[in-house]
Formats: structure tokens, C-alpha cells, sequence
């Protein structure tokens, strides 16, 4: 029998390193795995490489842990939103590197590195300054750029429900950059509100087997962003 539970959040992510590259999932709020990355701050983890589609809002989950000092650079295609102040200012500061990748193309390296794909060419970027000191190619008419696969040390997700195998589903569009970076790090660690037995879920709606996932933290209650930021909270 496989039990893939672990105790919380705090046990989930004890074993994140100094200097790990960590990908964390979320399109904005949706999707975003909050108690993990809460979880990590009070873990104490720095110097991490943080690979996102954006730098998180407000002074919670992904901005707070950006404000405590942990991460060294971010790999995302939005690091400034409406409600994003941290990043902004670290940034300026010189306190972060980041570097910007198109969206798609930033899922495409993920979706590749978790493939086992070195490497692609993409028309994307070509002719802008993010195309800058990287290998050109002709292909017929299209002009492309090379792009390197990306894997992580770990993935923090949030799924909506799970098994105890691990096998995950997803609440609506929280089904963004998560199924990609499941399978794309050493350790897969997925926050889910409602855990069942193995055998429970409709084996053809199972958007994230199980093999790609290492932990399941059982969070009955997720705190929302949204809510979080309009409240003024800050973590810790």
C-alpha cells in the first residue's frame, strides 16, 4: 500500500535546501499552493531559484516569501500585477534577479524539462531584447530562438482533490502551470483540500497521476488570496 500523506505543510517541505530551485504553481490566485509556501518561510530555506508564472500579490504566499529574503531569483513571465509591490522594489533594489520568459514559452520549458527534452526552437521573443546572446536557427522562413528545458528540486501545487496514491485533480483554471510542473522536479509536493482512498477517483478525469507526485498535504480549508489581501494580512 502507498500512502503519499505526510503530517502538514511543515513536514512537506522540511527538506527544501539552501540554493534550491523551487517551482511553485498558480496563475495569479488561482492555483496558488499558499500553506506550502507560508510553510516554507517559517522553514527558513534562501538563496532559492523560484520558477512562476508571476512574483505573487499583496505581502502572502509567493510576495511574502520574496519580502523575507529567501529567494535570489525568479523565473516568470509576470513579475509585476496590479496588486505585486514587493518584487517590484526588490527588484530595483538589485535584492533579485529575474529572468522574463513569454509565457508560453515559459510553460513550453517546463512542460519540456518535465518531458526529458533538452532543449526546442521557438519563433517567440525573436527580433526583442529576450532573444539577446541566444542561438538563432532558419526554419524555412521562421526565425527561431533556442530554449532550455526547465526542472526544479521541488514543486509545490495546490490540487483540489487527491488519493493516497497522489493521483490529483484540479479546481477549474487552478489546472494552470501545476500538471506541467508536477512532473518536472525531484520532488513533487501538492497541497489538496479533500483527500479520498485509493481507487475512489474516475481513473479517466486523474488530470496528475500519481508517479509524478512525491506528497500529499491534506489542507481542509485553503486560505485565498484574494481574501487575504483585501483583509491587509501579512505573513508572518
Amino acid at each position: 500500500m502507498i500512502d503519499k500523506r505526510v503530517a502538514g505543510p511543515a513536514a512537506a517541505v522540511a527538506d527544501i535546501h539552501d540554493g534550491a530551485t523551487v517551482m511553485i504553481g498558480g496563475f495569479g490566485e488561482a492555483g496558488s499552493p499558499i500553506e506550502l509556501i507560508h510553510a516554507l518561510i517559517d522553514q527558513g530555506a534562501k538563496r532559492l531559484t523560484v520558477v512562476s508564472n508571476n512574483t505573487g500579490s499583496g505581502e502572502v504566499g509567493l510576495a511574502a516569501l520574496l519580502k523575507a529574503g529567501r529567494v535570489r531569483k525568479v523565473i516568470c513571465s509576470f513579475p509585476r500585477t496590479a496588486n505585486s509591490t514587493v518584487f517590484p522594489d526588490l527588484y530595483r533594489r538589485g535584492e533579485v534577479e529575474l529572468e522574463l520568459v513569454p509565457q508560453g514559452t515559459l510553460a513550453e520549458r517546463i512542460r519540456a524539462g518535465g518531458a526529458g527534452i533538452p532543449a526546442f526552437f521557438t519563433p517567440t521573443a525573436v527580433g526583442t531584447p529576450l532573444a539577446q546572446g541566444k542561438e538563432h536557427r532558419l526554419f524555412g522562413d521562421t526565425e527561431c530562438v533556442l530554449e532550455y528545458g526547465i526542472r526544479a528540486d521541488f514543486t509545490l501545487i495546490k490540487g483540489r482533490c487527491a488519493d493516497t496514491h497522489g493521483n490529483v485533480l484540479y479546481h477549474r483554471t487552478a489546472r494552470n502551470f501545476a500538471p506541467p510542473m508536477a512532473t518536472a522536479a525531484g520532488v513533487t509536493i501538492v497541497q489538496v483540500s479533500e483527500v479520498v482512498d485509493a481507487g475512489q477517483l474516475d481513473a479517466e478525469a486523474i488530470v496528475t497521476p500519481g508517479i509524478f507526485v512525491d506528497r500529499i498535504v491534506h489542507v481542509p480549508s485553503p486560505q485565498q488570496e484574494s481574501a487575504l489581501i483585501a483583509a491587509g494580512a501579512r505573513y508572518p
